[in-house]
């Protein structure tokens, strides 16, 4: 009854008792007159109680409401914001501008299960759209009616949104979300890395990206829906494509457990491009292999073979204790704590240093560092960065290994590359600071200068030196085994590596890991190439080495990419390749 009606009925009841006293007889006159205005006393005084009662109410509501306008709502989910939701991350982009990652907008399916009016039915549409859906923990998200919020499936496409959509279902809805995108696929898989459902960065230079403060900006929710500046790296996706193609070429044509290769600036330390295989999309990561995701290029160790003999020799000459011009005893085996140690290109005659080199002698080389000592042996290749953890943007990147106690017998095996595991990375850096002048230069997957190059730089040989290991390489790459690098004008030099692998303890002759370590124009180095072939099963015995696996790697690598990098070919005026001599 409204407040208005509650009136009117009071007033009625007034009148009729009025009429009936004086029909019947009732008190007139004075007593009739006190008793009117007795019950129209009453009367007011209900209304005014009852005009009281709702003031007092709509008081309470008004003050409640005002109440709630001006508190926090409380969070009734676990969604984030839609700012962080939305949060961007800055594009990478290639030394040229070109784009390797970048954020594309996307949605996401969450329910309200408190909201949800028939949990079966709902999970029957939902399955008709989503046929990969877990039907048995979707069931247990939306029955559970104390719950505000659950997600459902993450970034969906639109046409999964529209027929969603159309469902109709209650307590059913969709947040903005950004998801990443690589738009050459798994072309520079390793250097770029990936990001989780979250576009958090997990691996690669997308972790990197993160732990320089990008992260802990998203954390406390200091990101936003602003595009930031790109992020701009050292390759060129070019010759990132050339390379990768070569690499997993390799994997399919040698039969191999993997394969990897780097293109590395000799002045700057730049990484040009780099490829392991296996690999891995990431932009669906979790597709890929577990051997797609190892990193082999700065995340794996091996025995790096003969390309060591690079480094023995460098140490050699550069202690002043032997020369270009100085001969060892390669005649016979060196027999020493049980082991016997032989050449697979066996001269038998004294050989002069470059013939040691060029015939890859584990005898001549032995000898080398025998002159060396190891205390100064482990000290250069502490310089040269083979002992050490490397220092780059990758988070990727491990430890390298040595014996935990140097005997006699670790040292002449080490000078040939065996007992000592690095990364192909590192090699290719060391290999590097052997062929420009002397510098170690930290590779850098971030442009860099020559200018900021040299500031980092560390002198770890003579200029001197650095002249007899290119001279060397370049001698290696006429008449050794690397021949099959060497591309007409470019003028390839180098060093292979064949490595028996270590299996239960043991070096297995029939598994091989195969690398060589290039560098060009040798004349006046540019570039430094490394390649590696794990395991290749591929042919007879004799093939399997680095000559005829590695190498032809490496030339496949040069042909294409030194025309993008500016390299011009040099030929003489017959038209023949030219050959510099020093």
């Amino acid at each position: 009854m409204s407040f208005l009606s509650r009136i009117m009925v009071l007033k009625s009841q007034a009148h009729f008792s009025a009429g009936v006293y004086d029909r019947f007889g009732a008190p007139s006159g004075m007593a009739i007159e006190g008793s009117r205005k007795r019950k129209a006393g009453q009367a007011r005084s209900r209304v005014g109680l009852l005009i009281v009662g709702f003031t007092a109410l709509y008081a309470v509501i008004g003050a409640r409401m005002v109440e709630y306008a001006m508190k926090e709502p409380e969070s009734v989910s676990s969604i984030l914001p839609p700012d962080r939701l939305m949060a961007s991350r800055p594009d990478i982009v290639d030394r040229n501008g070109e784009v390797l990652a970048t954020d594309i907008r996307t949605v996401s399916l969450f329910a309200e299960p408190n909201k949800i009016v028939d949990t079966d039915e709902a999970v029957e549409k939902l399955q008709t759209v989503l046929s990969d859906l877990d039907v048995k923990d979707t069931y247990k998200k939306l029955a559970n009616r104390t719950s505000h919020f659950a997600w459902l499936r993450r970034q969906l496409t639109p046409k999964q949104q529209s027929q969603i959509l159309a469902l109709g279902i209650p307590g059913i809805g969709f947040r903005p979300e950004k998801r990443r995108f690589y738009p050459g696929g798994a072309t520079a898989a390793h250097i770029l890395g990936y990001v989780n459902i979250d576009n958090r960065g997990v691996a690669g230079m997308e972790k990197y990206i993160d732990d320089q403060g990008l992260a802990d900006l998203a954390s406390v929710g200091m990101t936003s829906n602003q595009s930031l500046e790109p992020v701009r790296l050292s390759i060129d996706v070019r010759v990132q494509a050339i390379v990768r193609d070569v690499v997993a070429n390799a994997v399919v044509n040698y039969k191999a457990k993997g394969a990897g290769a780097v293109v590395l600036d000799a002045h700057t330390g730049e990484v040009l491009a780099m490829a392991s295989a296996p690999d891995f999309d990431p932009n669906n990561p979790q597709e890929g292999s577990k051997d797609g995701w190892l990193n082999r290029m700065s995340n794996g160790t091996f025995e790096m073979g003969s390309t060591f003999k690079t480094f023995s020799t460098a140490m050699a000459i550069d202690s002043g204790k032997v020369s270009l011009k100085d001969s060892f005893d390669a005649t016979n085996p060196i027999r020493i704590g049980g082991f016997t140690i032989h050449d697979f290109h066996g001269q038998r005659r004294w050989l002069t240093v470059p013939e040691i080199f060029e015939y890859s002698s584990n005898i001549g080389t032995a000898r080398m560092i025998d002159i060396v000592g190891m205390e100064m042996q482990k000290d250069y290749l502490t310089r040269f960065g083979l002992l050490t953890k490397m220092q780059t943007e990758l988070p990727e990147v491990k430890m390298p290994s040595q014996p935990r106690v140097w005997k006699k017998i670790n040292s002449i095996t080490i000078s040939f590359g065996h007992g000592v595991a690095t990364t192909p990375l590192q090699t290719a850096v060391a290999g590097a600071a052997l062929i420009n002048g002397g510098k170690l230069i930290e590779p850098t997957f971030l442009p860099r200068t020559r200018d900021q190059a040299d500031d980092v730089a560390e002198m770890v040989v003579k200029k001197g030196t650095s002249d007899d290991i290119r001279y060397l390489f370049k001698l290696n790459g006429q008449k050794g085994s690397g021949r099959n690098a060497d591309v007409p004008g470019f003028n390839v030099g180098g060093k292979t590596g064949t490595a028996d692998k270590v299996v239960n303890g043991r070096y297995a002759s029939n598994l091989n890991f195969n690398a060589f370590l290039a560098a060009f124009p040798i004349d006046n180095p540019k570039y430094v190439v490394l390649t590696f072939c794990d395991e290749p099963l591929d042919g007879e015995q004799h093939q399997r080495i680095a000559a005829y696996t590695a190498a032809p790697m490496v030339k496949n690598i040069v042909r294409r990419a030194a025309p993008i990098l500016g390299v011009e070919p040099e030929f003489g005026e017959d038209g023949s390749a030219l050959l510099v001599s020093y």
